[in-house]
């Protein structure tokens, strides 16, 4: 018992990485933390702005954007600068993405005075956005393999998720926050959300900008992965490509679709929650009332939680879906606390296809529109997704030695899917309804349980935990 956990964070020549891995940790937590405002912030844009649901999408392409341009160069710097530069470089980056977040709401708000058109204004934010996630992705390009060499390798798997986990507590937070400056409102009841959404932002700013200067001064080690494949001792003059290894190949698919599913579900779970979710009781709003009276900070938490909406039935607020959105988190974050367990004793492939498998049923249910068990399933959604991004990450680049750096540009690049499905899935919902757009997702984790289940075949490996993998 005691070995195992000495290994976890040991490496092959004695050095114990704990504090390296704790701080590695944080920087999951920081991206957790931004994506979940990310995914509250559509519908202030549709209330806001007078978006359809498909137009708001653009937060998402603004954002997912930000990966695609940047996880090549993001790979290239990982090598030329090391680890610890790569991380300084995109904690300085995601700092001038949050501080751009001050004139874009300053324009937000000659919206109201009709000097700036609405989509001038709305430009504004994306691009603070975009600038964001290219800092995220050099953040996500080292991190996420950083955490696979940070011990024995056995623990791969289990160490990324454990990190994950990290992400999912900023997940949790994100909403919330978000809740509170998307989506306030004045004494009179009208919407602030316009002049404060630039708060944590910049408080964000503020954040990684220390965290930059822990990282300056820390021990921050560059450790090079195993070379299972032996792409290192190629001959002179032969090229030995990370694509001959369809692995790595369909790590970057199901990526990509992973990815797409998790930024649809996300990005339209207020829209869910608003207008799919049957009526709820009268006596609902009465007791959170009589609950929220016991304290002045759940009073200002509660308050506005239900509203009367247009066809005079009581539902769900934008404000109430915002912070229900982080008890989606909670489901995602003990996904991944007990998936990462889970990992330490069953093979990386089966917990994958399996989860897969289960948010094909999850998304299904939703589709099929059946009342409180579809809403039930969208929150259990969120509990089989949670392995599925690190699993997949270490799945793909298992075994390609120094190339890992390189393979990880690729599988973060896929992320790109994430600024494609929203779209279609507001379409899906524009045309149809909320819960009709669940089809989409369904079948990108159909594709997830595929890779999962056939992955052995793929790297002629039995199990993630391999010394070598079969064959080679």
């Amino acid at each position: 018992m005691s070995s195992n956990k000495k290994s976890m964070f040991t490496t092959d020549d004695g050095q114990n990485l704990v504090f390296t891995f704790i701080l590695v940790s944080s920087l999951f937590l920081l991206w957790g933390f931004c994506n979940g405002m990310i995914d509250v912030m559509d519908k202030h844009f549709q209330d806001e702005l007078g978006l359809t649901k498909s137009q708001s999408a653009w937060v998402q392409f603004a954002h997912y954007l930000g990966y695609f341009l940047m996880s090549i160069p993001a790979g290239w710097l990982a090598v030329k600068l090391g680890y610890k530069g790569g991380i300084i470089v995109g904690l300085l980056l995601v700092a001038l993405g949050g501080f751009w977040f001050i004139p874009a709401t300053h324009i937000h708000e000659m919206v109201k005075l009709g000097s700036v058109s609405p989509a001038t204004a709305f430009v504004m934010f994306l691009i603070g956005v975009c600038v964001i996630a290219t800092g995220l992705t050099f953040l996500e390009t080292i991190a996420n393999p950083y955490t696979t060499v940070l011990g024995d390798k056995q623990f791969a798997a289990t160490r990324i998720n454990l990190a994950q986990s990290c992400n999912g507590i900023g997940w949790i937070f994100g909403p919330i926050v978000g809740s509170m400056f998307f989506y306030s409102k004045d004494a009179m009841g009208n919407s602030t959300g316009s002049q404060t959404l630039y708060i944590p932002y910049m408080g964000v700013a503020f954040a990684v900008i220390g965290i930059a200067v822990i990282f300056y001064f820390a021990n921050v080690p560059d450790i090079k992965s195993k070379d299972d494949y032996h792409l290192d001792n190629s001959a002179p003059g032969v090229s030995h490509s990370i694509w001959s290894h369809p692995h790595f190949v369909l790590a970057v698919v199901a990526q990509f679709l992973y990815v797409a599913a998790q930024a649809g579900i996300f990005s339209f779970f207020i829209n869910y929650m608003t207008a799919e979710v049957p009526a709820i009781p009268s006596h609902w709003d009465a007791a959170m009332a009589n609950l929220s009276q016991h304290a002045g900070f759940l009073r200002d938490w509660l308050q506005g939680w239900f509203e009367t909406n247009k066809d005079g039935v009581l539902a769900i607020s934008n404000k109430g879906a915002s912070n229900l959105a982080s008890l989606g988190f909670v489901c995602f974050l003990i996904g991944r606390f007990s998936g990462a367990a889970i990992l330490k004793k069953f093979s990386a492939h089966k917990v994958l296809g399996l989860y897969g498998l289960m948010n094909v049923v999850m998304t299904f249910v939703v589709f099929l529109k059946i009342g409180w068990i579809s809403v039930a399933c969208v929150f259990l959604s969120y509990f089989f997704m949670s392995i599925m991004f690190p699993t997949i990450f270490a799945l793909g680049i298992f075994g390609l030695g120094a190339r890992a750096k390189r393979a990880s540009s690729f599988i973060v690049m896929a992320i790109m899917g994430g600024a494609v499905l929203p779209k279609l899935m507001g379409h899906v919902a524009d045309v149809y309804n909320m819960s009709r757009g669940f089809i989409v997702p369904m079948f990108c984790f159909a594709f997830v349980a595929f890779y999962g289940y056939n992955w052995p075949k793929f790297s002629k490996a039995k199990s993630l935990n391999s010394v070598a993998p079969v064959g080679h």
